[in-house]
């Protein structure tokens, strides 16, 4: 079942040849439109937007460890290393493909913007998708590293997102660094007669 569901989404690449540059920005880039919106997140100095930036941090942490023991009980290398005619559109080290780290990556900021959005969010969940889809469609992920990863970072940051912004460790070291930071960059108010 894994392969015939690599094959098919694999394949695509070959039939649909006019898709594979934006599948393949997907697969190698998007990461770059994630780190900007990390740090955009950040620099908006909205406390709840902090908040979800940190959980997210943690939800990675604590899945790619988890994704790491996973790693350890079952492995499998990529599959343009173990299959023949693999539409392998990029180039990417052998080595244990399961799970996959770039899932975990996507899936635990996403997911985390998600729960904390709303309705709005889902638009995060929608990319974490189409990255973990790129990955299969360029040749370097089977359908279960990918379902692996998503299943970690989303158990992971239902967990994260109930626990991390109740612990006030979390709340002072935030305090902190805001007063630190306001010091450094001091917010500009407007003033207004009358």
């Amino acid at each position: 079942m894994n392969e015939y569901l690599f094959r098919l989404i694999n394949d695509l690449g070959k039939e649909y040849t006019l898709f594979n540059p934006i599948v393949v920005f997907i697969a190698e880039y998007m990461v770059i439109i994630l780190a900007i919106a990390v740090f955009t997140f950040w620099l908006t100095r909205v406390n709840k937007n902090r908040i979800m930036v940190i959980c997210g941090i943690f939800t990675f942490v604590i899945a790619e460890i988890f994704g790491k023991i996973a790693g350890k009980i079952h492995s499998n290398h990529q599959p343009f290393a173990e299959l023949s005619n693999v539409n392998q559109l990029i180039e990417k080290a052998v080595d244990n493909s399961f799970p996959s780290d770039h899932t975990i990556l996507f899936f635990s900021f996403c997911v985390t913007f998600c729960l904390y959005r709303g309705a709005r969010g889902f638009f995060w969940v929608l990319l974490a998708f189409l990255v973990g889809v790129s990955r299969i469609w360029v040749g370097v992920h089977y359908p279960a590293d990918i379902m692996a990863g998503a299943i970690i970072s989303i158990c992971t940051a239902i967990i994260v997102i109930r626990v991390v912004p109740k612990l006030s460790i979390i709340q002072k070291g935030l305090g902190i660094y805001e007063k630190a930071e306001s010091y450094i960059l001091p917010i500009k108010k407007d003033n207004y007669p009358g």
